[in-house]
């Protein structure tokens, strides 16, 4: 309490040592306690970084963090976030789990690689990809299908059931049909999956004009934009979760992509931009030339 006198003093233009003697304390007692006692600044900071984290559903890293406040129009670098954040112990958490939900053992008909990894796409609508992946809850699995929009990383299309027919994928592609309408032509890329290579979702393509496109035989990496879509989805939400059932899990997860992937989360791709900030700005990248491999 006496060292908050002193500091009121300050104030009123009374040196420090003249109000230390006055008040019969130590300069050197002062200075050790203004030192160990947070400023009105550092706590202003933990307090955006806190909020901030809490934001993002306890998913960012300091980077993110660091550019989550920069559009609010707070500079404070990435060091002195990281600093906040351990200090105050936010950190993420999750443990990986896989499970196949690729079945590529069929007779079926595959498509060539068309896409063939040019992910850097100039335009909305010119290439999605879409796969499958699984959620767990109480009840059971949970299977998801995704389309998303190689331009801005939006998910365009989402469908969710407790197995995995043809049904599935069909249904998330009609959705992001409905939403996006795009021109023919588009390029949609998927692995080689009974799902995808089914009669009944290559009608669904030719119907609306679009290229089919399927990964190599076992090469995760032809499709790894959706496969980082996965995996951000479980380490930010799935894998902080127990569902009980398959509704839980519905709510949560169209929460997820409705109310903070595509207009919240920031991606680096994106230049620290959520997927709907970047589709609302003029074209952003360099043209590449998928008119010619459709």
């Amino acid at each position: 309490m006496i060292y908050r006198v002193v500091t009121h003093l300050q104030q009123e233009a009374v040196s420090v040592s003249h109000a230390c003697r006055v008040l019969q304390v130590s300069r050197s007692g002062y200075y050790a306690h203004r030192s160990t006692r947070p400023s009105a600044k550092r706590l202003q900071e933990q307090t955006h970084v806190k909020a901030a984290f809490a934001a993002s559903g306890a998913s960012y890293g300091s980077r993110r963090v660091m550019h989550a406040l920069r559009e609010q129009g707070l500079r404070i670098g990435r060091y002195r976030v990281r600093t906040v954040m351990r200090e105050a112990g936010l950190r993420t958490s999750w443990k990986r789990k896989f499970v196949s939900t690729t079945d590529s053992r069929h007779t079926l008909p595959v498509a060539a690689n068309v896409l063939d990894r040019q992910f850097d796409v100039a335009e909305p609508n010119r290439a999605w990809v879409s796969d499958i992946t699984y959620i767990r809850t109480a009840q059971g699995w949970l299977y998801l299908a995704v389309v998303l929009d190689l331009y801005s990383r939006r998910v365009v299309g989402w469908s969710m059931a407790p197995t995995m027919p043809a049904e599935l994928v069909m249904s998330a592609l009609t959705m992001a049909l409905q939403q996006r309408r795009p021109a023919p032509g588009l390029v949609l890329h998927s692995d080689r999956g009974s799902q995808y290579a089914s009669e009944d979702y290559q009608a669904l393509l030719k119907q609306h004009h679009v290229v089919c496109s399927m990964s190599r035989k076992g090469n995760c990496w032809d499709n790894s934009v959706m496969e980082r879509f996965f995996l951000n989805l479980k380490m930010e939400r799935v894998w902080q979760r127990q569902y009980a059932n398959h509704d839980e899990a519905r709510r949560d997860i169209n929460h997820y992509i409705v109310s903070f992937y595509n207009p919240v989360r920031l991606h680096s791709t994106l230049g620290y931009l959520s997927p709907a900030a970047y589709e609302a700005k003029p074209t952003a990248k360099e043209p590449i030339c998928l008119s010619e491999i459709s």
